[in-house]
This record gives structure tokens, C-alpha cells and sequence, in this order.
């Protein structure tokens, strides 16, 4: 198998831009033959294409490592909801900042909106499996849409869709079918020739979405309906927020990339902050000069006025001296000061 790639657009929904994730570490250890890899997949996930039978399925696939390994795959999301199951081995696992050892047997659930790594930072030996299937979402309070292929009756695709939105759970000890299941997708995989396996990987799937069910309903799951409130997805986007500020962030385009209204915006990121959506970016702008200030005395005001997103130096320097009560010049040579009496 050819770990190959079909470029593509970007997802874009509620003006958010979302770019699929490339797995690349994975790819660099299969063509360095550290493991054994086999996936089917479209957009840029790698392995052998799927066709248009299976649209919605994004990916599924295994890679199976039995020597140490030097990679990983740091944080990241994934266009759509995801599925990991540890057959044998070992495999260090986080999602959303909580970091577990997974054993044989163990399977994991994750959102679209759930950053989430493999690996500390390496992977383990072990037999990993995936299945990634597009909803089309990518914010907890949009709607889910499963791909017109998924035949569990009204009442049950409902009731797992509830479950696995309105709960955090992502780690489950799984049964004899799920494994057997799993088992059941790596031979589909492994034959599949331009999409020969797609009717049993569709039925597979399927197989899976029921046996999944019965076994969040046997694990005393807690549902919250807060979970799929537009706040969350306000406090996911105020998250992300902190990674992009040189953006040029305007009001409506913070409302548009958490996927809400500006009103609701406005009313949730006030309610998260006790701030105004520009007020609160300011701030946010202002921590950023600040702890470049004190790590980095070679960059001029300017850079670091753009490096925050500000629109000018000029702008920056009235701000920072308005919150700071001093020039962004006067703060910088007090971090050298600082930095010196360390020495």
C-alpha cells in the first residue's frame, strides 16, 4: 500500500475554515518502515482511496508496532467523530489535557471539537485501530448529520447521538464484539481493491455504531445537556483564540469561527469572561506582548506589536501604556533589568 494523499479544499461551515488533519509523522514511520500501516481514507488522511459508496467515512485504518518507536501525534482534531481501539500492546493516549496509559481492549471516543495526541511523546508497541466518520460538525452544539448509510433504526441512532454528545466519557473498556469487530474491519481493509470491501465495511460500521450503544448503556453514562449548549462552543473557540491572535480578528469573525450569532456570542463570552469579545482579545494581545517583552530583547516594538495583532505600532504603544502604565519600551527594559539580576 502507497501512503497517499489527495489534496483538497479546507471544510468551511458558519465561516470557520477547518483543515484536515495529514497524519504525517505516521506516514514519515511507514515509509521508514518502523511499522506496519494499512488505511482506506479520502481528503488528506493517508492510505488507498474510498470510494463513493462509503461517503461520510473518512478513515479507517490500523498501524501495528512491534519495535520501539521514535514519533507521535501531537495534538490535533480530526473532521469528524473518531474511534480508537488498542487490540494488543500498549499505547500513551490524551484528550483534552487528560493523559492515560491505554491497555488491550481499551476504545476511545473522540469529538470533533476534542484536541487530542498518541504518543508521550512517542507511540507504543501495539495494534492501533481508527474509524473516522464525518457528522458535519465541528462545534458541540451544531447538529449531528450521520452519512445516509447508517441503517441503526430513528430511535437507537438518536439515542447514541444524545449519549455521545451529552457526556465527556472518551475512554471505555469494550467486549468481545467490539474486538471482534475491529478484527472483522482489519480483513476488509487488508482485501479491499478500489472499494471492493466497501458493503461489509458499511455493515461493519454499522455493526459497530449497535454494539457501541449497548455498551454505553450498560456503563451508567450521565448525560449533561449542557455539553451541547452554544457556551461551549464559545469557550472552545476563547480556547483556540489564544493561538491566533496576530489574526485580524474583527467581532463578527470571532462569532462566525465559534460557529454562533454575534448577539450569543457577545452574551457567552461576556458570561465566560466577564470581558466584551474586544476587550477580552485586547487583553489576551496584551498578555502575549508582555511575555514576549520578557523572553526576547531583540525584537523591535513594531514586530512585536504585529506579532500580536495589533495594526500598528502606534496603536499597540497607546494601549500597552493606557493598561501597563508605561511605554512598551520602559516595559521591555525593566524585563532586561529583571533578566539581568537573574544572572
Amino acid at each position: 500500500m502507497k501512503a497517499n494523499k489527495k489534496k483538497i479544499e479546507p471544510y468551511k461551515a458558519d465561516g470557520v475554515v477547518y483543515h484536515a488533519d495529514t497524519c504525517l509523522p505516521l506516514t514519515d514511520a511507514f515509509k521508514r518502515k518502523k511499522i506496519k500501516f494499512k488505511a482506506l481514507a479520502r481528503h488528506t488522511y493517508p492510505g488507498d482511496r474510498l470510494d463513493e459508496n462509503t461517503l461520510g467515512l473518512n478513515s479507517l485504518g490500523y498501524w501495528d508496532a512491534n519495535e520501539s518507536q521514535d514519533w507521535g501525534l501531537d495534538w490535533h482534531r480530526n473532521e469528524g467523530i473518531e474511534f480508537h481501539f488498542l487490540e494488543s500492546g500498549s499505547m500513551p493516549y490524551a484528550q483534552e489535557g487528560k493523559e492515560v496509559l491505554l491497555t488491550p481492549n481499551h476504545l476511545t471516543i473522540t469529538r470533533p471539537w476534542e484536541a487530542h495526541k498518541v504518543g508521550n511523546p512517542h507511540i507504543g508497541m501495539g495494534k492501533f485501530y481508527w474509524v473516522i466518520i464525518d457528522l458535519g460538525v465541528r462545534r458541540p452544539h451544531q447538529d449531528w448529520v450521520w452519512p445516509d448509510w447508517i441503517t441503526l433504526t430513528p430511535q437507537d441512532l438518536s439515542r447514541l447521538t444524545t449519549i455521545l454528545r451529552q457526556n465527556e466519557k472518551s475512554i471505555l473498556k469494550t467486549n468481545q464484539s467490539i474486538k471482534d469487530c475491529f478484527s472483522q474491519l482489519n480483513k476488509a481493509i487488508n482485501t479491499d481493491e478500489n472499494g471492493s470491501s466497501a458493503s461489509k465495511i458499511r455493515i461493519l460500521i454499522n455493526y459497530l455504531l449497535v454494539n457501541l450503544l449497548d455498551l454505553l448503556d450498560t456503563n451508567d453514562i450521565v448525560l449533561n445537556e449542557s455539553l451541547t449548549d452554544s457556551s461551549r462552543s464559545v469557550q472552545y473557540f476563547l480556547k483556540e483564540l489564544e493561538k491566533n491572535l496576530s489574526e485580524q480578528w474583527t467581532i463578527e469573525l470571532m462569532a462566525q469561527s465559534a460557529g454562533v450569532g454575534l448577539t450569543r456570542f457577545t452574551y457567552h463570552c461576556k458570561q465566560i469572561t466577564n470581558l466584551t469579545p474586544m476587550r477580552y482579545l485586547t487583553m489576551k494581545r496584551l498578555d502575549m506582548s508582555k511575555k514576549i517583552f520578557q523572553s526576547n530583547n531583540n525584537l523591535t516594538i513594531a514586530d512585536v506589536a504585529y506579532m500580536c495583532g495589533f495594526a500598528s505600532s502606534q496603536y499597540f504603544a497607546t494601549v500597552f501604556k493606557k493598561h501597563e502604565k508605561c511605554s512598551p519600551n520602559e516595559y521591555r527594559m525593566k524585563c532586561e533589568v529583571a533578566n539581568l539580576e537573574l544572572v
